[in-house]
């Protein structure tokens, strides 16, 4: 699981050519480190499809300003660049961040099916 901060969020996450999963996190946050081993394992059950990556919102108060995070543990799904989804709050269980993930990765074979289908 990669980390991200202000400096590297763009090169990694934004300019990243496959579907990024970011999971926002604070060093205060119980759930959050809680959560943290079973997303790693997620982690390496989809690395070839979704690229994990961490920041830590105590590090990155104002990336997470611009991100507009208002509560942990936050989870921020990417897709060229583009943030396309977001799940966040002391409620979100492993199975919603699987499912996130999934949502990804079958957006990604539609699209690729699509060109196959219409030649490309």
């Amino acid at each position: 699981m990669l980390t991200v901060d202000k400096e590297s969020f763009d090169e990694e996450v934004i300019r990243s050519e496959i579907p990024v999963l970011v999971d926002i996190w604070g060093p205060a946050c119980v759930y959050c480190l809680e959560l943290m081993p079973h997303v790693e394992e997620l982690a390496k059950k989809y690395r070839d499809r979704v690229r994990f990556a961490k920041l830590n919102s105590a590090e990155n108060r104002r990336l997470c300003i611009t991100l507009r995070v208002l509560g942990l543990p936050a989870f921020l799904a990417f897709k060229d660049g583009v943030e396309v989804k977001r799940i966040a709050g002391h409620d979100i269980t492993l199975a919603d961040i699987e499912t996130m993930t999934k949502e990804l990765i079958t957006e990604e074979t539609d699209i690729m099916e699509r060109m196959v289908t219409d030649g490309y």
